[in-house]
Formats: C-alpha cells, structure tokens, sequence
C-alpha cells in the first residue's frame, strides 16, 4: 500500500499555505462494474444487460483482444487501452471507486472540490447501438447520481450525454438534471456516422468507413436546441472525447501511440467546429469546457483562427480570387521570364483558362467566418477568454503557455482548468497532483497569483458561468461568495 487514508502529504501541505481553496476540474472515478447491471435492467430490463455484455454495438474498433494479430492488421483494428488503472497502488484504486474513501482522502490530495468523470460510462455515449447506447448511458447516470449523492459537498458527479441526435442530447439531459440532480454534465464532442454513398453502395464495409460528426460544421443535425437546452438548465457542455480510431491514432499494435495527443486532437475538433459554426455567439452565455487536452493545442488554435481570419476574412480572401488576375501581364511575364520549360507550355494556359476565373466559388459561400460574425481579430479573443475553458492535468509544463500576454496574440489569458485525472494511470500517486501543479510556481513559469487562476478563480468562472448556485451548499461555498464579492 504507497499510503495510509490518513498519512500527510506534500500536496496537504501546500494546501495549508495557501490562502484559497484548491477545484479540482476532472478527477475520475472507476465504476463498479457489478452495480451497473442492476441499474441497465431498471432501465432495459435482463435483454438490454445481455446485450450490454456481449459487446454489440462498440464500433468497429471492439473486441480487439478477440482477434488474431493477422486479423487486426488485416482490419487495421485500433489498439484500445490496457492497463489504465493504478493497481499496485492498491489504496489509489479502491479510492477511484468508493466514494467514501475518495470523499476522507480529498484532504490529503490538497483538493477543497472535485468535478468528477466516469471512466467506463465515456465509452457508453459512443455506443453504435441506439438502444445500448441510450441505455447504458440512462444507467450510469443514475449509478453515479445514488452513489455519490451523499458527499455533495465537495464532489460533484457529471452526467453522460450522447449525442447521436439532438433528441437524445435534450432527452437525457432533462433527466439528469432535473430527475437525478446533475448539475455538471459531459457530452460526447464527437460522433462517427457512416459515409452515406458506401452504405448504400456497400453495407456490409460501411462500419469502417465513417466520418466524424463535430456538432457544428457540416453536422448532421442542428444542435442549437441542445445549446438552447443547456442554457435553460444551467448547465455548461463539457466535452472529453477521445479521437483514438481517427485521424492519425490509429495504431494497430500501440496503444502509447494512439493515446498521446488524443484527447487535443478530440478537443480542438469540437471546439472548432463550434467556434466556426457560431455557435458561442449565438449562445453567448454558455460556457464550454474542453477537458484533459491541455492548453497547448488552444493556444495554437486560438493563434491559428487569428492568422486565418486576417487572410482569409471576407475582404482579405479577394486577394486570391482568380478573376482579379490580370492575365495579359501574367502571359507577358511568363513568355519574358520563362525558361525553356516554360515557354514550350505557354501556348496551354488558355487550357486551363476556367482556373483563371474564380467561377467555381459561389459569392455566397466565400466568407466562411460568416456563421461565427467575427467583424475584426479581438472578436476572436472575446470568445476564447469569456467562453473556453480548457482542462490541463497538473503535470503538463505547457499549461503556463496560456498565462503567456507576450506569445498570445492580443495579450490573451486563456482559461485553463486544473485537472487532476485521478483514477487513471496518468496519475499513480494521487496525493501528488497539487504540488505537482504548483511546481510551475516553483519552476518560475506561472506565478502565485496564476496559479490561483489555474485551481480556484477560473473553475469559479468556468462552473458558475450559468449557475450562480453551483457551489452552493458545498464546503467552499463561503469563498465562492466571496470571490463574487470581490473579496
């Protein structure tokens, strides 16, 4: 056993001299998977747990372990995750499950409050299965809703929500929080759907050739009643999908491989996509958090949409428009300035004369920051300073990068989350996470006061954004009040 429940730390430590609490914005906990059946046949009776056990409806990418190494190279099957759990820390695996040893221990973690993931229960939004995956996801939120109603003031479960269709999305958010009581809630940030012409041309091939659904740009659906539904309730949309399978991470063999970055590339999609759908700017007082990514891949998207859109706004793009060529200079420069390669082919660029015109882009569709109606570049900043927030785990040196005014364009602060990730293996020793936190202090890449924007003001932002009540009742209620009061 690494510890004792009630042994010191160096992260209570650290708690002890500072003057705010610590929020923990995604701890996880292990679902006890023998309780999960009671609450599947509640929800689907003895057919829907049989189901759920088989393994039907997982994707393409299950029951890996299940086929031969010809096999999976042979369907370029995706190695999923093994060995995720700490599990020679006996103590730090048993306290991922039982919530009442996480609830005595969180002192010795350093941590005042904490936002709790599933593990389990992420894989059961993406289930292909319509009925499997409304189900399971129904199940495990009354699980965690019973198990950790009684420790309330200082954890906080999230809600599951798939979000295959927007009917579902509404549907399982109404009961979570109005049924259950959630008040946080964690929607799948992606969906793969089927390539259209291959289902119809070849059904039986069409599980493995999909694309990936963002929830914005290009969507199957209109997800705007969702975001409306989430205002209605109070609830912040929290994404912490996984882009294993996609993409680059796809590795047959390596799960390192296709674990490391999966969670930005995950991250970046949906926040993308949701930022050049609009949707922030219709929803203005939504807030949205992209967990467990870090905030390198932010900062370098946020940059990115400003470089982008100073070349590429609706003005900018006509310096690329192909009937603003003067082709009579252009033939002019080439028959004076061509080498021999060139001048041989002159005579064939009136072949490629339709290139030349700019006719095959509709005027209608040429702003494509139409939908976001970004009018100049601190719009851009506006959305990510006031509305994303991004989770970064304790470890990660580059979460100082978001403090960076001097690298970030506009002298930007982007909203970083601590993220614990306790429960995972990215963590074997849970009562390290906060001092390893505040080494970016002691490694002078952040500041005391950064710091208290990392694990305490910008979590009070993030959660009370659209419920002013959030922590109300909790442990840290009190200075929650007062840092609304300026206090």
């Amino acid at each position: 056993m690494a510890a004792s429940v009630s042994a010191t730390s160096k992260s209570a430590a650290l708690r002890a001299r500072l003057k705010h609490p610590v929020i923990d914005s995604d701890g996880h906990t292990i679902e006890f998977a023998p309780a999960i059946a009671d609450y599947l046949k509640q929800v689907g009776g003895t057919a829907l747990v049989d189901r759920f056990r088989s393994g039907n409806g997982r994707g393409a990418g299950g029951g890996w372990h299940r086929l031969s190494p010809a096999e999976r190279l042979e369907r370029r099957s995706t190695r999923p995750p093994w060995w995720a759990f700490p599990t020679k820390n006996t103590l730090d695996r048993a306290t991922a499950t039982l919530p009442k040893l996480l609830y005595q221990r969180l002192e010795q973690f350093g941590l005042d409050f904490t936002v709790l993931y599933p593990t389990l229960a992420m894989f059961a939004a993406h289930l292909e299965d319509d009925e499997l995956r409304r189900g399971a996801s129904r199940a495990y939120n009354m699980f965690h809703a019973d198990l950790f109603r009684e420790f309330a003031d200082r954890i906080a479960p999230v809600a599951v929500i798939p979000m295959h269709t927007p009917a579902e999305a509404i549907e399982e958010l109404e009961f979570a929080v109005k049924t259950l009581g959630f008040k946080a809630v964690m929607m799948a940030g992606n969906v793969r759907r089927p390539i259209a012409t291959v289902l119809k041309r070849a059904p039986e091939v069409a599980r493995w050739a999909f694309w990936v659904d963002h929830l914005a740009i290009d969507s199957l659906y209109d997800y705007d009643p969702v975001w409306a539904k989430c205002v209605e309730l109070r609830v912040a949309p929290t994404f912490h999908s996984s882009s294993m399978g996609w993409g680059s991470r796809n590795s047959v063999n390596n799960y390192v491989y296709n674990h490391i970055g999966n969670f930005a590339a995950a991250g970046e999609a949906v926040c993308k996509s949701l930022f050049m759908g609009g949707v922030p700017q219709r929803f203005p007082q939504l807030r949205f958090a992209f967990l467990e990514g870090g905030a390198g891949w932010a900062c370098t998207l946020y940059a990115d949409l400003i470089a982008h859109w100073h070349k590429r706004n609706r003005r900018a793009v006509e310096n690329y428009n192909p009937a603003n060529l003067d082709r009579t200079l252009f033939y002019d420069l080439c028959r004076r300035y061509g080498t021999a390669i060139i001048q041989d082919k002159i005579p064939r660029l009136a072949e490629a004369g339709e290139r030349f015109s700019g006719a095959h882009e509709d005027p209608a569709t040429r702003d494509e920051f139409a939908p976001c109606k970004i009018e100049r570049p601190e719009d851009i900043r506006e959305v990510f300073v006031k509305q994303f927030y991004f989770g970064c785990e304790a470890d990660d040196p580059i979460n100082a990068w978001a403090f960076n005014t001097k690298v970030n364009p506009y002298g930007a602060r982007l909203n970083v989350l601590f993220s614990s990730d306790i429960g995972h293996w990215d963590v074997p020793d849970m009562t390290e996470v906060t001092e390893e936190a505040y080494e970016l202090v002691e490694h002078g890449l952040i500041d005391d006061q950064e710091f208290r924007e990392f694990v305490f003001a910008n979590p009070i932002r993030m959660w009370t954004g659209l419920n002013a009540d959030f922590f109300k009742g909790t442990a840290i209620d009190s200075e929650v009040r007062n840092f609304h009061a300026g206090r």
